[in-house]
């Protein structure tokens, strides 16, 4: 029997726009790695990660991928970020020459029989935010996003639920994913214009930090809350203390998520990362789907994609947000939402957690707002 380590490709920008969150990932896939070795590998062969920086490039991604698989000959890969570098990729692992484990929240309307999608779909973050703000802050909404292909799509979907509860779009508009100060000075006079309820966000990266102390510096907070489910812990550790206090995001996982798996998670990400390190749920999420992929890997005795993606969709895991487990009809997780509204400190406070799991429905088939209850806890829950 063969001690050869498995061969895993991490695909995550550490350099780049989104660089900042990415690195949690990066940081958080090392850390899931590192406790299977720790436990004796799969099969007695340790897991050896080969890792290149995508520089949140769609091109770049697209490119070492591909030396991933052909160069390198690695099948398992784990990563992206942004939609249109996933959607730069699956090009590549097409024929099941290699499979993909996507940990990040996105807009849904995908199925790859090759990608095995652990973020959260529309049902299971997005629709509950605007359930949140709808019943919480008023019925006007101001969409401001990044131009690129996942805040189009989601905005498209939060429409759908704004007016289904009789609420308004008062405006959408959009800037680079490197914005600069005329940029956001362009959305903040917008929202004057507009005088929104509440201002959904998806801008991402390099521009969130400017975009929140700009929108504080004009005074729109707190009477005008952005609620954003891009907007994550490592973009508010860039910024100045106390300028997001108020906002609201929706998550899967949250750092301050106080059930004891929750915490031990947080513990060991914090004791090899440092004790400041910011903790996304979207790195909660890359640490999580490395477990039941390795869990994969052993039943099947192979890294051959269809036997290890076959593998997935049988296999429940204890995950730091709660027990999720991959649908075999779509690949999206089951997974966990939550509500959060930042604090003084800077820390997302959870003030609504509905404590189910939720089914993928990354079409958005069955929604509709009348399926969840507006009586919203407002208090942290773990």
């Amino acid at each position: 029997m063969t001690s050869k380590p498995w061969r895993v490709g991490l695909l995550f920008s550490t350099t780049g726009v989104t660089a900042n969150v990415e690195r949690t990932q990066l940081n958080a896939t090392q850390l899931a790695i590192e406790e299977i070795n720790a436990a004796g590998g799969v099969h007695g062969r340790e897991i050896a990660p080969v890792v290149y920086d995508g520089a949140s490039s769609p091109r770049q991604f697209r490119a070492v991928a591909e030396r991933l698989i052909e160069a390198d000959g690695v099948r398992l890969l784990f990563g992206c970020y942004m939609s249109s570098v996933r959607k730069a990729v699956l090009p590549v692992i097409d024929g099941f020459r290699g499979a993909l484990f996507y940990p990040t929240f996105y807009e849904g309307f995908e199925y790859s029989p090759q990608t095995i999608y652990t973020g959260a779909a529309p049902n299971q973050n997005a629709f509950q935010l605007a359930k949140y703000i709808l019943a919480k802050h008023g019925q006007r909404v101001l969409f401001v996003g990044s131009n690129y292909v996942y805040p189009y799509e989601i905005n498209r979907i939060m429409s759908d639920f704004v007016v289904q509860s009789r609420g308004k779009v008062v405006d959408e508009l959009y800037i680079p994913l490197d914005a600069g100060a005329e940029d956001i000075e362009r959305a903040l006079k917008k929202i004057r214009k507009t005088s929104p309820d509440v201002v959904f966000s998806t801008i991402v990266g390099q521009a969130t930090a400017p975009f929140y102390e700009a929108y504080a510096e004009a005074g729109f907070a707190p009477s005008i809350p952005i609620a954003s489910l891009t907007t994550s812990e490592a973009d508010i550790a860039e910024m100045r203390p106390g300028v997001a206090e108020g906002h609201i995001s929706a998550a899967t996982f949250f750092a301050t998520l106080a059930t004891p798996r929750a915490r031990r998670f947080t513990a060991a990400f914090r004791a090899r990362f440092g004790e400041d390190a910011p903790i996304p749920s979207v790195a909660e999420t890359a640490y999580f789907q490395m477990h039941p992929a390795a869990a994969a890997l052993a039943r099947a005795g192979t890294d051959d994609p269809r036997r290890v993606l076959a593998e997935a969709t049988e296999i429940e895991y204890d995950a730091p947000q709660g027990r999720v487990r991959i649908d075999p009809d779509n690949h999206h997780a089951y997974v966990w939402p939550r509500v959060a509204r930042l604090d003084a400190q800077g820390r997302f406070q959870i003030i609504w957690n509905p404590g189910v799991r939720l089914k993928p429905d990354p079409y958005c088939v069955t929604q509709s707002l009348d399926d969840w209850s507006a009586d919203f806890v407002e208090a942290p829950a773990s």
